[in-house]
């Protein structure tokens, strides 16, 4: 499946940024344990429990991890993400405990291999509409469109809640301390006062426009300095653009499967994962 081996290749390539030492052998179950986590978040019964195992054990390995880059039993590149947040000292000069520095760094590489639920939307997309192959494959700022128009059209996080911690008044309608408020990713990237025919999967409305901070909202508004925003946006546009660009050159058919993508589940994606089978397989 595309959302896998999209996964691997994703986890594979963040370890070896942050300076986290992986055998390639132990890719696969990491990959598996980051992919829990992401896909238990909003979620009850088993889906929830296998994030939260997942999400203890890799906090213990990372914890053990930075005592051995303080104690010198572990080398790491200088400047990898793993010597940086190991070393890093809070305002008072003291080194963060283990447990909160390797949650520092799940904090880096858990979203970092969750753009492989969007690299699933990409082989999604392409087959639906097979016409972007030809300009994606040239990379550029078709790229990057077609990375901004996959977040906009595809529904990762339908919608995201909160509880309103006092009374508030917000555009007239009041909102009473403790309501569940409820905010419509798909909606709000669906609004017709936003997007011209809002259903149509079109990258070239991102070409040569400028996205407002309160517009497109797949992970948050505003701005991230101030407001709730994911940091990480540029970095999930730049790898997004990229996956992209190789799935467009590449030559692959897409066999029967169930294709389509439940609004009921959180984050969505296709039923089947996206498989593929390379060009290759049609004389077999």
């Amino acid at each position: 499946m595309l959302f896998d081996e999209a996964s691997r290749a994703l986890t594979a390539g963040v370890r070896r940024w942050a300076g986290i030492p992986v055998e390639t052998h132990e890719v696969a179950a990491l990959a598996a344990d980051l992919v829990a986590m992401v896909d238990g978040f909003a979620t009850a019964g088993p889906r929830h429990w296998r994030a939260r195992k997942a999400r203890k054990r890799r906090e213990a390995w990372l914890a053990a991890l930075v005592r051995q880059v303080r104690d010198n039993e572990l080398g790491t590149p200088q400047g990898a993400a793993l010597d940086v947040v190991a070393r890093h000292r809070d305002a008072d000069g003291e080194l963060l405990d283990p447990h909160t520095a390797a949650v520092e760094l799940l904090n880096v590489i858990r979203p970092t291999v969750a753009v492989c639920w969007f690299v699933a939307y990409a082989g999604h997309a392409l087959h639906r509409w097979p016409q972007h192959r030809e300009p994606l494959r040239a990379g550029g700022d078709f790229a990057v469109a077609f990375a901004h128009e996959l977040r906009r059209f595809y529904p990762f996080a339908p919608f995201l809640g909160g509880r309103a911690t006092h009374d508030l008044t917000w555009q007239g309608e009041h909102v009473p301390e403790g309501s569940l408020v409820l905010l419509d990713l798909y909606g709000q990237n669906h609004d017709s006062r936003l997007w011209t025919d809002p259903y149509r999967f079109d990258p070239q409305r991102f070409v040569d426009r400028e996205i407002g901070a309160w517009d497109l909202v797949p992970q948050g508004a505003g701005d991230p300095h101030t407001g709730h925003r994911c940091p990480g946006e540029p970095f999930t546009v730049a790898l997004l653009a990229e996956l992209s660009t190789r799935l467009a050159g590449l030559d692959h058919d897409v066999p029967d499967q169930d294709l389509t993508i439940s609004l009921s589940r959180i984050p969505a994606r296709p039923r089947s994962g996206f498989r593929l089978i390379p060009a290759t397989a049609r004389q077999t």
